[in-house]
């Protein structure tokens, strides 16, 4: 199953339904998790709830904090509330006047909209301070992450993006042994896919959602699924305008590596 609006009729949470207290709710995003995304109707503005399934994996209660420390340095939803019962957890935040950059509009103009999320991951990444933040998303946080799936068996080469499906997880693993020179370290959105990026009516960047791996680490674990994401969006051949529409030049050794470890801790 990919991200996007679903196709069929959700079922709404019983946490989701209570909060919207009889206000309109519309689903308008499923992640291959099984999150999903609602827009509630309310009088003076619009809300989102993200919801999250216990079995899931998503901790909304990360991105809650993120956000709220996020929020003092760029535009992201204002959090509103924060709760979670057996069957899930969910976070209420306030909607940002916005399009993300896979709407259909977006899609038709990939162009101005590679070019928004290129510059708006370095606005992004030259906005959030270093020097504060508390969030990790380095890459020894992450291959322990990675370890822990397989163990589990919650990846398998059959699943990864078909680069490296012909790796086993043992050359895998001997490949992230031997990560590449630190570029700079930034504040990472730690998504940087398409649709995380919003868009003003002008196709310009204007905020950025899903922020609950935030942290510092590299700007190449940012880049290299951003520019990634441009192929599973707006087909391929776009790869290029995202790089230098943040001002750099691709570097394939990074950009390798950096997906690589995508597939086996996503």
């Amino acid at each position: 199953m990919l991200a996007g609006p679903p196709e069929n009729d959700i079922l709404i949470p019983d946490s989701v339904a209570q909060y919207a207290a009889g206000r309109p709710l519309d689903v308008v995003w499923r992640n291959e998790l099984g999150g999903l995304t609602f827009r509630v109707a309310d009088a003076s503005k619009v809300i989102f709830i993200k919801w999250a399934p216990s079995s899931s994996g998503i901790d909304l209660n990360a991105e809650r904090i993120r956000l709220m420390w996020a929020v003092s340095y760029i535009s992201v939803p204002r959090v509103i509330d924060f709760g979670q019962d057996p069957e899930g957890s969910w976070l209420a935040t306030e909607g940002i006047d916005a399009e993300n950059a896979v709407t259909d509009r977006w899609k038709r103009d990939p162009v101005l909209a590679v070019t928004a999320i290129g510059a708006g991951l370095r606005a992004m990444h030259d906005a959030l301070p270093i020097a504060s933040c508390p969030f990790s998303w380095s890459i020894e946080d992450r291959i322990s992450t990675a370890r822990g799936r397989i163990i589990r068996r919650e990846t398998q080469p059959a699943n990864w993006h078909e680069e490296f499906r012909d790796l086993s997880i043992e050359a895998a693993l001997v490949e992230l042994e031997s990560p590449p020179s630190l570029d700079r370290i930034v504040v990472c959105h730690g998504d940087a896919c398409a649709p995380n990026t919003l868009l003003d009516q002008n196709g310009q960047c204007i905020g950025h959602v899903d922020m609950g791996r935030l942290g510092l680490a590299d700007r190449w674990a940012d880049l290299a699924i951003a520019a990634w994401s441009t192929q599973w969006n707006y087909g391929s051949g776009w790869e290029s305008l995202l790089y230098d529409s943040y001002g750099i030049e691709p570097d394939f050794r990074k950009i390798r590596f950096y997906r690589l470890l995508w597939d086996l801790d996503e």
